[in-house]
């Protein structure tokens, strides 16, 4: 009986897709113990361009709440199994990366709620990943990480705020 469940279980989290309610976080995320405050900055300057052989990576949060207040949701994205960094209610973050292929996650903290977006890295690249967080009612959250052009990108990081964090594990408390 009890492998009847646990498939059952399992077959539940694989019918869900690539965004998932599992209790273990994939393979491209991070530590689940890990936990981020996250604090923003508004009117920063523009990001340098990615150091010489590297690849620049800007994770974003396209929070939209309609309907009731949302205790501004924090977004943590990993790559390749490690947290790289978090972001807070309608920020973002830059990161220098290598080239080549890598895997990403990004996991509303404090839930089970993740995506998942392979992608490859060119030097001298420039690219864009959004988290959106759509709280269409008090039940109901759209969650998705998506790949964005450059135009909505670089319009992103003209007016949205950056994101600053520390990262502690929940061990630590």
């Amino acid at each position: 009986m009890k492998q009847l469940v646990a498939l059952v279980s399992l077959c539940g989290c694989v019918a869900m897709g690539v965004q998932a309610r599992c209790a273990r976080l994939p393979d491209a995320c991070g530590d689940n113990r890990i936990q981020f405050d996250v604090k923003t900055l508004k009117n920063q300057p523009a990001p340098a361009p990615p150091a010489e052989g590297k690849a620049q990576i800007v994770f974003v949060e396209n929070e939209n709440q309609t309907g009731w207040p949302l205790d501004h949701a924090t977004v943590r994205f990993g790559m390749d199994g490690v947290w790289v960094g978090a972001d807070k209610s309608n920020s973002y973050f830059v990161l220098d990366i290598t080239p080549g292929i890598h895997h990403l996650c990004a996991s509303w903290q404090g839930t089970k709620i993740f995506d998942l977006a392979p992608f490859t890295a060119e030097p001298g690249k420039v690219y864009y990943f959004a988290a959106h967080v759509t709280l269409e009612s008090q039940t109901d959250v759209a969650f998705g990480l998506s790949q964005s052009n450059d135009d909505e990108g670089k319009y992103q990081v003209k007016v949205l705020k950056r994101s600053t964090w520390k990262s502690k594990s929940e061990d630590d408390d």
